[in-house]
This record gives structure tokens, C-alpha cells and sequence, in this order.
């Protein structure tokens, strides 16, 4: 019941995506996009999957450079218009008007973009962990990626990331291996254009109903920059868990997903409102 496909963007790249549904034959189940974070894939939400795959019909993403898309040669413009594009794409080629979209980290970048250029396809926008924009002092990371490589900078810097009290040795490594895979000068690439964009001005064109979780103790983000979301997204809801750094999606997943469900049925009515 997951579909694993690709397909070819405008521009020649390959977007790979993955389909979750195990939503009841007979209904027509909502759709939901999961766009992942700078430095994943689409395999970062393996414990989003079983809790939300039962309700909507999920897409995974797999961000261009990414996974398993295909990494843009370094001549290939990139920008949050082509980022956009990507999704837009892929709802065309699916044949889906609108959906639901949630977002961890820099997919919630997309997300947000997504939701203020093309209203009309964006029914909900849920991100965690996700500032319009990548804070400026995310640009003295590129010279230690560079020099030591990825892991090496991501184990060194992991206290940034994860509360090391309550995540397991074997969260953690993980993490470093799905990280590891990446394309080292691509995530260069992408961390110094994301940490050079801030759309903080035009939030107010994000008309859909928002939920945006946000870690007490954001170490990778700009924290006032989820105040400025909270005044200027016309219908938020903000959850806050106290106390916890960057990575809250990995750390704990199953309370990101039992907000987000508690955010559709409160806002929706569903899903599972009218079960028997």
C-alpha cells in the first residue's frame, strides 16, 4: 500500500515521491503532502507514516537534491520559485487540485511558499520546526561541512539538534547516516541560499488554516521568528513543546502527529470524525 515512483520536472530533474494509503476503500480520503527537512528524505517521516497513512492519502517528497532525486548540477539556478514548482508539479501530474500540506524543517520553507504563491491548492499548512526562512547565522556552518564533511559537523553540533536526555544513541546515529548520504557541496548549497531568504513580510498572504509547532528551545531557527508567524498568519494555531531544541519531528514524532490530527479535527471535522 506505499508506491514508490518518480517523475521528471520541467527543468529535467527527477523528483522521486512515495504514496501512503491506508485509508478505508470506500471513502474518498483527503490528501496530504510531507515535505522533509534540509539534509533528509522522505524515509524521515517513517514514524509519521502509520499514524496519519490510515486518515489521508499520503505523498512524500523527496526535495530535489535529495533522497532519491536527482542532485541539480551547481549551473542550475536554485530557488524557492523552482522548490515550489516541484510540488506544484507533482499535483498536476497526480491530478489533485488542492491538499493538505505538513512540513518539518526546510520542507516547511516550501510549505510556506507554497501556501502564499498558489492559495488556491494549499487547504491546510502544518509545520514543525519551520521559520520563514533559515537564520543568517547558519552561514558559519558552511565552512566546517566543507572541511570535516557532514557527519563530522553534524555529530559535533548534535546537542543543537537533539535533547540527548530523552533521544536514544540509536536515534542519533541513524540520523548521522541518513545525513551522511547527502551531497555535501548540494546541502553547502542549500543551506547558504535558504539562510539568505526571509519572507517574514509577506506572511499575511497565507490565508489557510496554519498550525505551527515550535521547539521551546530553538537552536538551529531564529526563535522570534515564530512570534512574528504567530502575529502575521491570519488563522494560526501554535504549539510549543517546551524546553526541546531543533529536531522535534525525529524526538517525538508521535506527538507531532497527535497535534496535527487534533488540528484537521478541530478545523475539518475530521479524520475519523464520522467513523462507526
Amino acid at each position: 500500500m506505499t508506491e514508490a515512483a518518480t517523475f521528471t520536472a520541467s527543468d529535467g530533474e527527477t523528483i522521486a515521491y512515495y504514496i501512503d494509503d491506508f485509508t478505508d476503500p470506500w471513502r474518498e480520503a483527503p490528501v496530504m503532502f510531507l515535505l522533509h527537512s534540509a539534509m533528509g528524505n522522505s524515509e524521515r517521516f517513517y514514524s509519521w507514516v502509520p499514524g496519519l497513512a490510515r486518515h489521508f492519502r499520503l505523498i512524500r517528497m523527496d526535495l530535489r537534491g535529495h533522497g532519491r532525486s536527482s542532485v541539480p548540477d551547481l549551473s542550475a539556478p536554485l530557488t524557492m520559485d523552482r522548490l515550489v514548482d516541484d510540488v506544484v508539479e507533482l499535483m498536476a501530474l497526480l491530478r489533485m487540485e488542492k491538499a493538505h500540506v505538513t512540513a518539518n524543517s526546510a520542507g516547511g520553507y516550501v510549505a510556506q511558499n507554497l501556501a502564499m504563491r498558489e492559495p488556491e491548492k494549499v487547504l491546510s499548512m502544518a509545520v514543525v520546526g519551520s521559520t520563514p526562512g533559515l537564520s543568517p547565522e547558519a552561514l558559519k556552518w558552511l565552512p566546517r561541512i566543507k572541511k570535516e564533511g557532514l557527519r563530522h559537523f553534524l555529530a559535533d553540533t548534535i546537542h543543537m539538534r537533539f535533547d540527548l536526555a530523552s533521544t536514544g544513541p540509536g536515534m542519533v546515529e541513524w540520523f548521522l547516516d541518513q545525513t551522511e548520504q547527502n551531497d555535501r557541496d548540494f546541502v553547502v548549497r542549500f543551506i547558504g541560499y535558504a539562510a539568505t531568504q526571509n519572507w517574514s513580510d509577506q506572511l499575511h498572504r497565507i490565508r489557510c488554516p496554519s498550525l505551527v509547532i515550535l521547539p521551546g528551545a530553538e537552536t538551529v531557527g531564529a526563535a522570534a521568528l515564530y512570534d512574528t508567524m504567530r502575529d502575521r498568519i491570519p488563522n494560526v494555531r501554535m504549539i510549543a513543546y517546551e524546553h526541546m531544541p531543533h529536531n522535534i519531528a525525529d524526538m517525538l514524532p508521535d506527538r507531532c502527529v497527535a497535534d496535527i490530527m487534533a488540528f484537521h479535527r478541530d478545523t475539518f471535522g475530521y479524520p475519523g470524525a464520522d467513523r462507526r
